[in-house]
């Protein structure tokens, strides 16, 4: 308490004493034991108005010791155990979390990581890949806003993510302790393998194939390409002391239509420490049909090579660009992706409505809306000659074909002629439209189907920003890419609708995310998302069977199979309720990212702590390691007083003190009849 509460409670008990002899013995001459005792009450009361009017405060002053973090991020992936360096990152681990000047100067922070980083002091180098760019980010989040050194127990081999050399905070120094053995083995290697995952029946499809040698002698290899016990091709290959690398670019033939397994090996005749990194396998599968899809338009826009880019992205899928009078027959066309529909697209139409040809109509400020009323009947069009700008707005409830909402609220607006737009009851809406975040209750995306014909309607063009936007939010163009796939591929299925939709691929590699989604409808064709799946996995050569439940997302069912071995493999999915079910296959090829390196990429962590004024060290350098974040002095605790006030009477408890003694002193006055 301060000097001035002291002298004001002081204060408070003088007054409280003066009003109370003035009451109780001021020219009153019977100076009774009563008196004296409703004296003492009515003082009590008066002090403890005062003390309320008062409330004196208490400080306290704590003293609070801030340290500087210290993040030690584990190497937790399987590479670790392939170059025979778990027990040496364990020991590393433990010797710098148990000493004890490190532990006085610093907050220690533990982590391990592989695809992701978490926290954590237990490791066991099951991680099947390595995410080094994982690290720099999270800990930039964790450790917000403060200068703080890191040392990361890692090999250096990365196998997935951006270049991590360039992703740390500069600010923040890193250092690496480099583990595993850096003597300089022979070694040969298919550092990567480039391949589409379709080809087309009698055509030959391109192998682009990156090898490498570590080795300082002159060496002949020889690289094959193998489909079952038939070498397909063959090729010598020459390394020396300056040619570490070499590239191959091979054709194959596509002779057989179905999923075709290879596998491209590299050897010579020294023997190597790691012969596993000396093959790989792939497959492709073989189609015999390529799906044409014809954009049609009187005019040139962006839109048109951005959506172009995203089709073929699907090597099943070719696009032809034509003007409105340059198709008369649509006997090879899939799809027709009709932009921007004038009258000029009237004999378009026509020869449409003829060949039952699904159609993608997309509109913008140079479409006639008067013409797109005649042509078609789900969408009814009342627009002005006055542009505006819609923004998408995701509906979950879409069932049409499984899709995730890839951000749609974030993108971009596209530009219509503003009016109304309504829809008759056969049409689902995948995004409706907003207008400065009100909600216009008409569509953006919209799908109909009519006697077996499917339409996509994209209300609005400027397209082509919804695209790039993706790429910056994700710094790719996938995720797009599959979502317009999704439309195309659903207007380009003319199957009947079934109960059960399973999705999956044909074929997987090691340590690829296996997902299997599914989608159960009603006899009405309505997503049931209180449906009951289950998936059985059989592996064929071990006739191992795995059951999963699938789980629930916003509109399909999903479930992971992370975890199984390489091989083929029947599956069933099963909705319980029903007894529907849905059988195939897949193939899981036989190839492990973790196990390609016989080396540390010192090279790479050496230019990472160049990049932030940190220091590499080696297995037998930990006590350097130690001394030099001892003596860094940029890395200081920070004292804080903390002071808090806290009330000296809590006021409630003194109201009903109050009122106790005054309740009192009126009923002693009574009883003594003093009232």
């Amino acid at each position: 308490m301060t000097t001035n509460t002291i002298l004001l409670l002081l204060l408070s008990i003088v007054i409280a004493g003066g009003l109370s002899y003035s009451q109780y013995f001021f020219k009153v001459k019977n100076h009774s034991k009563v008196n004296v005792f409703l004296a003492f009450l009515r003082f009590l009361v008066i002090f403890a108005l005062l003390v309320l009017l008062i409330n004196p405060i208490m400080t306290k002053n704590k003293l609070e010791i801030t340290k500087t973090p210290l993040a030690i991020a584990v190497d937790n992936s399987s590479s670790i155990v392939a170059l025979q360096s778990d027990k040496k990152v364990n020991e590393l681990y433990q010797k710098l979390i148990s000493n004890s000047a490190l532990q006085e100067k610093f907050e220690i922070q533990s982590y391990q990581f592989d695809a992701d980083l978490k926290p954590s002091d237990q490791f066991d180098f099951k991680g099947k890949q390595t995410n080094l760019d994982a690290v720099a980010k999270n800990l930039k989040s964790i450790n917000k806003n403060l200068i703080f050194p890191t040392v990361i127990i890692t090999d250096g081999n990365q196998t997935t993510g951006n270049d991590y050399v360039y992703r740390f905070d500069p600010q923040n120094k890193i250092y690496p302790l480099v583990v595993g053995d850096t003597t300089t083995f022979f070694d040969l290697k298919i550092n990567q393998l480039n391949v589409n995952k379709y080809a087309f029946h009698k055509n030959k499809f391109p192998v682009e194939v990156f090898l490498q040698y570590s080795g300082d002698k002159n060496t002949n290899a020889d690289f094959a390409i193998m489909q079952g016990n038939t070498v397909v091709v063959r090729e010598k290959v020459n390394f020396s002391n300056t040619k570490k690398t070499a590239t191959l670019n091979v054709l194959l033939p596509a002779d057989k239509v179905g999923l075709q397994i290879f596998k491209a090996t590299i050897s010579s005749n020294v023997k190597e420490k790691n012969s596993y990194n000396n093959s790989k396998n792939f497959a492709v599968e073989v189609i015999d049909q390529k799906s044409t899809i014809a954009i049609v338009s009187s005019i040139n826009h962006p839109d048109i090579g951005a959506l172009k880019r995203s089709i073929e992205t699907n090597a099943q899928r070719k696009v032809i660009l034509v003007k409105p009078n340059e198709i008369s027959k649509l006997d090879d066309v899939a799809i027709l992706v009709l932009y921007q529909p004038n009258t000029a697209f009237k004999g378009i139409f026509d020869n449409a409505k003829l060949a039952s040809t699904n159609t993608f109509i997309i509109t913008g400020t140079g479409t006639d809306f008067n013409f797109l009323n005649q042509q078609q009947n789900s969408l009814v069009f009342r627009m002005s000659g006055q542009k505006e700008d819609y923004l998408a707005e995701f509906q979950s409830q879409f069932n049409l074909f499984a899709i995730d909402n890839i951000g749609f609220e974030n993108f971009p607006p596209l530009q219509n002629l503003f009016g109304t737009i309504t829809t008759n009851t056969s049409v689902s809406v995948l995004l409706s439209s907003k207008i400065r975040n009100v909600a216009t209750n008409s569509p953006l995306l919209a799908f109909a189907e009519n006697q077996g014909k499917r339409t996509a309607f994209l209300l609005g063009e400027n397209s082509w920003k919804w695209r790039l936007q993706s790429h910056i939010d994700n710094q790719s163009f996938e995720k797009y890419d599959v979502f317009v796939d999704k439309i195309i591929q659903y207007l380009a299925s003319t199957t009947s609708k079934k109960s059960l939709v399973v999705t999956h691929e044909n074929f997987y590699n090691s340590g690829e995310a296996i997902v299997i989604n599914a989608q159960y409808f009603n006899k009405n064709y309505e997503f049931d998302d209180k449906a009951r799946l289950t998936i059985k996995v059989t592996n064929t050569e071990t006739k191992q069977v795995k059951n999963y439940d699938l789980l629930k997302g916003n509109n399909s069912f999903s479930v992971n199979l992370d975890g199984l071995t390489a091989g083929k493999y029947n599956f069933s999915v099963k909705e319980l309720n029903t007894n529907t079910v849905y059988s195939s296959h897949f193939e899981i090829l036989d190839f492990d990212i973790e196990k390609q390196f016989v080396n540390p990429d010192v090279k790479k962590l050496q230019q990472l702590a160049l990049q932030t004024n940190g220091n590499t060290f080696f297995e037998n350098q930990v006590d350097n390691l130690v001394q030099t974040l001892l003596e860094n002095k940029e890395y200081k605790s920070i004292e804080k007083n903390i002071s808090t006030k806290t009330p000296l009477i809590d006021w409630i408890w003194l109201l009903i003190l109050i009122a106790a003694l005054l309740t009192t002193e009126w009923f002693v006055r009574k009883y003594n009849g003093l009232l």
